[in-house]
């Protein structure tokens, strides 16, 4: 999960999938998602390649997470897609995936202030899935690190901690961020 916005060729770009080893005899291809939302594989959706170029879905079949691939009908075209990263743009993203209420891309809140109450505790740089779990990585405060605390931290990706997002004004409010902090 980490650094998933880091690898695409293009800052635009989202890598959403990587293409594994062939599976079949007409050219079915195991994918290793990079995303939450499986349902952007649908038929007839459209991938952007490393090197460019793109790709259109045959058809994806989310219980063995098989995916075919328009125009490579065989074992042997289709291990020339071995390894290729699948992009897809952020807006193809919010297109294709609906969110429910307080739900967030993580493309959306990198980047935000992290505040507790009115305490800037740096700046969301990533968010990282560490088993079950997702964790925000936080830049510290320039002015905290400063003081001897460390120069990142973890904090929880739950409702404990994380009270409020706030795209607009580009805050994540926190509760216990701070002795996060200082126990890091």
């Amino acid at each position: 999960m980490s650094n998933r916005f880091r690898n695409s060729p293009d800052s635009s770009l989202l890598h959403v999938a990587t293409i594994g080893r062939t599976v079949a005899l007409k050219g079915d291809m195991k994918l290793n998602l990079f995303t939450d939302f499986p349902e952007q594989f649908a038929k007839n959706a459209t991938f952007t390649l490393e090197n460019g170029s793109t790709i259109t879905l045959a058809s994806y079949n989310p219980d063995r997470e098989l995916v075919h691939v328009v125009g490579y009908d065989t074992p042997e075209a289709a291990k020339t897609l071995t390894n290729a990263k699948l992009f897809t743009t952020y807006e193809a993203t919010r297109e294709r995936c609906p969110l429910k209420e307080g739900e967030f891309f993580w493309f959306d809140l990198i980047g935000l202030n992290v505040f507790e109450g009115d305490l800037p505790l740096g700046i969301l740089e990533e968010i990282e899935r560490i088993g079950p779990q997702d964790y925000l990585l936080v830049k510290t405060d320039r002015t905290l690190v400063a003081k001897g605390l460390p120069e990142t931290f973890l904090i929880p990706y739950i409702n404990r901690f994380v009270l409020k997002t706030d795209l607009e004004t580009k805050k994540i409010m926190v509760e216990g961020g701070l002795d996060l902090l200082e126990a890091s």
